[in-house]
């Protein structure tokens, strides 16, 4: 209805017969009404009408459209079943035994997406190929460009003229004329800068009239060009510098997952010694629970005898139920590392069930020289090869920079061959000799923005980038010092606490035997003292395992700091291939490209066995030489809840 309306309006402000127009002065003013009146109805419409078709033409977001998570694309999750608890330990669940070796090889093999302790450290295998596009993208610059235009004409262009009869009247006549014309040209560019050129043109014409002297007619022309810059784009180091900078970033993609690569071993090496840790730690708990279980029943028989007081029996309750406690956390202790391990190794959260290390750590000591450790780290160490990239990139993009901030000067030169060929009144074909009519153009063209202000801030800023990046560089190594001293007195450190705890233990342990003798051969009354020294036993068979393992993770932690963890365990990296479409097309076979470069099998380097590696520290029953010679057979029972105590008679 709106639109029939101002059908209406239009009808009636602008009449169709010319004859309704005194004249043309009116015919205008009533079109510009009609404009304007177009306009404001136009303006006013979005308000009133519900059927908007300038939406369509032009449309509008006035709101903020979010779909339901429903109506997203579904992910596949896999299939898998509960993971172990403190409470639903699945004692019947399948047990994996996997060396240091064995667990390195998964990782390597399932790190399409480099993982490390905490998560995912963004990089994958594809990046350092996807970088590697850019230089391709950057050559693209110098490949020859085909351009072909194409235009059909038909113009008729009227025109007044007195008329022969009648000098009085004028006619107004128009010749109608139609041609084609076409230009095809190529051109390329040269390292040095310079665009050289052809182009072939060629024009047929035809005009409807017969008073011409040549009627159809074609002229044609065949351009040589040559455009070299004399200051601004001149020379191959300009030129060819952001190939070099997309050359320098490839690289730096690939240090830049070689950094991440060497996270993960580093971080699969540290979670399975820390899982080789949890797992002494929970035997040396529950051998503490075991301890406890025994003194508390020794305690209450002792008490029902007539032979001991309410004091022991409190005293070994509150003693057992501390080592319940302690035992409950490192069961939860084991399961997490198992969780983290599975998580850096890219596996699911419940496979394998149960994970055993097989790999015993090492006990022997490495001598580490202080001059070949920092020497091998400021060569190897990715994080500096990166800044050392980056200032390489800086001297590339400061030579664009100091060659933008020059005037644009560009010598030219042309040379063309000129022909024409038609049919003459005759109805002679006439053309002209190749090579006839030739013209040549030599020039200086000059592009100058005065001040050149912002070419000369853009060089600032680079050459205050470079010195950025050269003091970064600085402190790059200054850390790198400082991290490698920090391993260095680690490694010591962890190896002097460790046969510190190796006496510790063994001194527990005979304490440990004295006072159960002690207290069974009734020398001894105060039973706090087995207590203290069950206690004691436990935290330094735990303490020994700790101060081992973290002294093999510090090894790890070298090697890294260092630069050099994946060369020492033998891991290389293979550049995969696929078929793409290459610049020849789809039409023609595809070409090979690099597809991602990914970390190869590590070489067998460490030792491995059948049997749990938390048995190198020797995990023996403490309290057995006790038992032996007392002569004692106590059934050890594992009640759900710690029974009250026995009243003294």
């Amino acid at each position: 209805m709106r639109v029939v309306a101002i059908l209406r309006i239009v009808g009636h402000i602008y009449p169709r017969e010319p004859a309704d127009y005194a004249s043309m002065e009116e015919y205008w003013r009533r079109l510009g009404w009609v404009l304007l009146s177009g306009c404001f109805i136009l303006g006013a419409a979005p308000r009133a009408c519900a059927w908007e078709p300038w939406r369509v033409i032009l449309p509008e977001q006035r709101c903020m459209e979010v779909r339901p998570p429903s109506r997203l694309p579904p992910v596949r999750v896999p299939e898998t079943a509960p993971p172990r608890t403190v409470i639903d330990q699945q004692p019947d669940a399948e047990v994996a035994y996997l060396s240091l070796d064995d667990v390195l090889r998964i990782a390597l093999a399932n790190s399409t997406v480099i993982r490390v302790l905490g998560g995912s450290s963004g990089r994958t295998i594809y990046d350092p190929a996807i970088a590697n596009t850019q230089i391709d993208q950057q050559r693209a610059a110098f490949d020859p460009a085909l351009n072909v235009y194409n235009h059909f004409n038909r113009t008729e262009t009227p025109s007044g003229a007195f008329d022969p009869a009648d000098p009085s009247r004028v006619l107004i006549d128009g010749i109608g004329t139609n041609d084609y014309d076409m230009t095809m040209g190529m051109s390329k560019k040269t390292p040095t800068g310079a665009t050289a050129g052809m182009n072939v043109r060629a024009n047929p014409w035809r005009a409807a009239t017969d008073d011409l002297a040549l009627n159809p007619r074609t002229s044609s022309a065949v351009d040589l060009t040559l455009t070299q810059p004399l200051l601004k784009g001149r020379g191959p180091s300009a030129n060819l510098a952001p190939i070099e900078i997309a050359r320098i970033d490839t690289e730096l993609s690939f240090y830049q997952l070689k950094d991440s690569v060497q996270e993960m071993v580093r971080g699969v090496i540290e979670a399975y010694w820390a899982l080789v840790f949890a797992r002494t730690d929970l035997w040396a708990r529950r051998q503490q629970v075991k301890q406890g279980t025994e003194a508390f029943e020794r305690a209450e028989a002792n008490l029902r005898a007539g032979l001991g007081d309410l004091a022991d029996v409190a005293q070994a309750r509150s003693s057992l139920a501390g080592f319940r406690a302690n035992l409950i956390t490192a069961e939860a202790a084991v399961l997490r590392r198992e969780a983290t391990l599975r998580n850096i190794l890219g596996m699911p959260p419940t496979v394998p069930p149960r994970m055993v290390p097989t790999t015993p750590p090492t006990k022997q000591w490495l001598d580490v020289q202080w001059n070949e450790i920092i020497t091998m780290a400021a060569q190897q160490r990715p994080d500096l090869i990166q800044l050392k990239l980056l200032l390489e990139s800086d001297r590339q993009q400061l030579l664009v920079a100091e060659n933008n901030a020059l005037p644009q000067v560009d010598a030219t030169a042309l040379y063309r061959w000129n022909g024409l060929e038609g049919r003459a009144p005759t109805g002679e074909e006439i053309r002209t000799a190749p090579g006839e009519f030739t013209g040549w153009q030599l020039g200086v063209n000059v592009s100058l923005p005065l001040g050149l202000r912002q070419s000369r801030a853009a060089m600032r800023q680079q050459e205050l980038t470079l010195m950025r990046d050269r003091v970064n560089l600085d402190q790059g190594v200054h850390e790198a010092l400082h991290l490698l001293a920090n391993n260095y007195r680690n490694l010591a450190q962890y190896y002097e606490e460790y046969k510190a705890y190796q006496d510790t233990r063994a001194a527990s342990q005979i304490n440990l035997d004295v006072q159960a003798q002690r207290y069974q051969s009734g020398f001894d009354t105060l039973y706090l003292n087995v207590l203290q020294a069950i206690t004691g036993w436990g935290n330094s068979v735990s303490s020994e395992a700790q101060a081992l393992t973290q002294y093999n993770t510090e090894l790890a932690n070298l090697q890294r700091q260092m630069g050099t963890i994946l060369e020492a365990h033998g891991i290389r990296f293979v550049e995969e291939r696929y078929g793409s479409t290459g610049p020849a097309g789809r039409l023609f076979s595809p070409q090979c490209y690099p597809k991602d470069r990914r970390p190869c099998p590590n070489r067998p380097q460490y030792p491995s066995g059948d049997e749990p590696a938390e048995n190198a520290f020797d995990l023996d029953d403490p309290l057995e030489n006790v038992r032996e010679k007392s002569g004692s057979r106590i059934h050890i029972r594992r009640p759900e809840r710690i029974p009250p105590p026995v009243p003294q008679p």
